[in-house]
């Protein structure tokens, strides 16, 4: 059977993939870390790399390794329960809770602000006309969309690469100190920050696209698909690294000019008013808003779908009613808002995909065994919810004295836990011994595959 494709393939499935990934968070976290980073840039863009591009490579990667139909198959190795209710959070979380809502107010702040300021009236204006578009188009799914994104994609990537070029050969200043979190452990810092995009998350939801697409071209063998998968990783993979290091270098060299922003969104329309004066920002504000509302069309219908499934009593349209309705609620806390609010829920959900992504890779060496995944789960949940409740805690501005304890323990013995990787050794050291385990017991023993 065929277990190649030719270059040009390879390259097409690469940039489907790596448009699914370039939403609006891929935008303003470099920007906001290159702003915050500093001097210490390079530490903490690589730190951001290895959660915003590394593990969706990996997360994409799995899916195809493990020979799963979806995330939900692949987390049933787990529990069938279990593998209910983790996906159904991380498709609300990519959708109508944070990234869903993001696609609104980085559309805003980027294409409109500049011209119309920023209260909330004008964000609400906007949200109404934006968010009725996407309901529309939601419920009639169309080529259209599809095709404007095809062209947006290319179009996205021209414009940022003209700016980075820009920005590298004039600089607009020189890159001040490292502020806030950058100071102390940039890479620790950018790593967790690298868990703003989602990007790991909707990898394990994105991953069955790609596979399928690469069905469609002949691919059958599950080598082959698992190859074509690979190599389509690796261009999406370059060229969103190429991308985050270019625009985190404009933020970094824009703090000189234009000060530290609340937000990565002003970033890059400030580079474009600098750079390419008003015509350049009026191109830029154009083709963000349309490429950050193809990005929200696409995650309305991928929660329709996958929520109709699990309820097909409701129907398709009912549910896009509600996920834009509450969408378009949720995007007018604003921008600085939504992504406070996401930090808790991430360093929950992060934690629990990676350890998934971890041990869909070494399912072999432990025979496939439901002890390892469901023991290497329970830790990761055991620390990831104490390290959500503290970020939540920290959000609301006060603290949950009865954690303190647990969060003392954690401090004092888990390697890394101070720079938000204290789930890490745990996770491994339980999936090596709870792995041994299964190794001794052999295939016989009860496996978590279907």
């Amino acid at each position: 059977m065929k277990e190649s494709m030719s270059f040009s393939k390879y390259v097409a499935v690469g940039v489907m993939l790596f448009a699914l990934f370039f939403g609006a968070g891929n935008l303003i976290f470099p920007a906001q870390l290159g702003q915050l980073a500093g001097e210490n840039f390079w530490p903490a863009i690589i730190g951001f790399l290895i959660t915003g591009v590394g593990l969706p490579f990996l997360g994409v990667i799995a899916i195809g390794y493990s020979a799963s139909s979806n995330l939900q198959d692949l987390a049933s190795r787990i529990h069938p329960l279990y593998a209910v209710i983790f996906t159904s959070v991380l498709y609300l979380t990519i959708g109508p809770f944070f990234a869903a809502p993001r696609t609104g107010t980085v559309a805003f702040e980027i294409g409109i602000t500049p011209y119309a300021g920023s209260g909330p009236l004008a964000l609400l204006l906007f949200t109404v006309v934006f968010f009725s578009l996407v309901l529309w188009l939601s419920l009639n799914p169309a080529k259209i969309v599809d095709r404007v994104g095809k062209i947006l994609a290319p179009g996205i990537v021209v414009l940022l690469i003209v700016m980075i070029g820009a920005a590298i050969v004039n600089p607009m200043g020189a890159i001040q100190p490292a502020t806030e979190g950058y100071v102390g452990n940039p890479f620790a810092k950018g790593f967790t920050e690298g868990y703003n995009t989602m990007d790991a998350i909707a990898a394990l939801v994105f991953a069955i696209i790609v596979i399928k697409a690469v069905k469609a071209m002949g691919m059958k063998t599950n080598k082959g698909i698992l190859n074509a998968t690979f190599k389509a990783g690796v261009v999406a993979s370059s060229l969103l690294g190429i991308l985050y290091v270019g625009i985190a270098y404009i933020g970094a060299t824009s703090v000189e000019q234009y000060g530290l922003f609340e937000t990565g969104g002003p970033v890059l329309s400030s580079g474009a008013e600098h750079f390419f004066g008003a015509a350049g920002t009026a191109l830029l504000a154009i083709v963000i808003i349309l490429s950050c509302m193809t990005t929200a069309i696409g995650l309305m219908i991928a929660n329709a779908e996958y929520f109709h499934s699990l309820f097909p009593n409701i129907s398709y349209k009912v549910f896009v009613i509600i996920f834009t309705t509450f969408t378009f609620v949720v995007s007018n806390f604003g921008l600085a808002n939504i992504i406070t609010y996401s930090i808790p829920v991430l360093m929950l959900l992060y934690p629990l995909a990676i350890s998934l992504i971890l041990m869909a890779f070494t399912s072999k060496l432990f025979n496939h065994s439901r002890l390892v995944y469901v023991s290497a789960t329970i830790v990761a949940f055991a620390i990831g919810i104490v390290d959500g409740l503290k970020a939540l805690a920290g959000t609301l501005g006060t603290e949950f004295a009865w954690l303190q304890p647990v969060v003392d323990f954690y401090t004092a013995y888990l390697p890394f836990y101070t720079d938000g990787l204290g789930w890490l050794i745990p996770v491994v050291v339980v999936m090596i011994l709870t792995g041994i385990i299964a190794r001794v017991m052999g295939p016989a023993a009860n496996t978590a595959e279907a």
